[in-house]
């Protein structure tokens, strides 16, 4: 190979390899971009959010750069503990390929019980004030443009109407391949659920919706979070999958860093460049918006 065709190959090896080099560590010590595929963090995450989290919020782990899983080493350095109602992404203890975002709920050595609907830490009944509704809206991509009509309500694009007037409350709406709510026709619908306030004995308060008080995971037993995990819980009480079930607690390691902000939020998957659909896919509202 002629020396200049050398220097031109070796430069754009260098390139690359800088480049990735700078992106790994950039994602794995500052800021990374992750995507809510699922409404369990729903009224505070919608589906569609894309956020950026803080890398340096707990310190890191084996967990905070590629390969974490090879189980290189353990523990955390330049740690810091999270606070209860922090909004954290995490790896699931059970399957180490899946990362999820819920809220905090207990730390090490509290007691963390569900009575009927209503969260109990450490004894305690947690306040639960100002019910609202909310509208929960997940329907076929067919109908983004024409518009979904039933009884008083009405839903285009991104906004809902009921008795002809915008409303005056909170709301997500998504719209799913028209495949998926063949196959699945109860997880698409529009469901009214009720909003409420949350204020957990922190002083922390946040927003976080019910479908009923009698769910599956309303009524549990005690959980005595044991030292160096915690306890998750998804602000859609009724439908997240986290440390009353599933998920279980989540050891220290395992915490990947406090969620930040959205950058940027849609309400259906289409090319980007498919400027015509912007107008009623994007949440405009959402960019930018921090997390409480």
């Amino acid at each position: 190979m002629p020396a200049k065709n050398r220097n031109t190959a070796r430069e754009w090896f260098n390139t690359l390899f800088y480049g990735a080099l700078i992106a790994i560590a950039f994602r794995s010590i500052l800021i990374e971009p992750f995507n809510i595929p699922s409404g369990s963090m729903i009224p505070t995450l919608h589906i569609g959010d894309h956020i950026f989290v803080e890398k340096w919020a707990y310190g890191y782990s084996r967990y905070s750069f590629p390969f974490g899983s090879w189980h290189l080493w353990n523990g955390r350095f330049l740690a810091s503990e999270p606070d209860v109602g922090d909004v954290v992404v995490f790896r699931n203890p059970v399957d180490e390929r899946l990362d999820y975002v819920k809220r905090l709920i207990g730390r090490p050595g509290d007691t963390i019980q569900m009575i009927n609907g209503r969260l109990h830490i450490n004894g305690q009944q947690v306040a639960r004030s100002d019910p609202r509704p909310y509208i929960v809206a997940t329907l076929p991509k067919s109908l983004r443009s024409v518009g979904y009509y039933r009884d008083n309500i009405s839903i285009k694009g991104n906004k809902i109407w009921m008795d002809n007037a915008p409303v005056d409350f909170n709301y997500t709406i998504e719209y799913k391949d028209n495949r998926f709510c063949n196959m699945y026709p109860t997880e698409c619908g529009v469901f009214q659920v009720t909003e409420y306030t949350e204020t957990l004995p922190n002083g922390v308060s946040h927003s976080i919706i019910e479908y009923s008080d009698n769910a599956m995971y309303d009524n549990t037993p005690a959980f005595t979070v044991p030292d160096g995990h915690y306890f998750f819980m998804g602000d859609n009480r009724d439908n997240s999958g986290d440390s009353r079930g599933p998920v279980g607690f989540v050891p220290r390691d395992n915490l990947l860093g406090k969620v930040w902000f959205v950058w940027y939020s849609h309400n259906y998957h289409s090319p980007m460049l498919a400027i015509w659909n912007w107008g009623n896919k994007m949440r405009w509202d959402r960019f930018g918006m921090g997390i409480n």
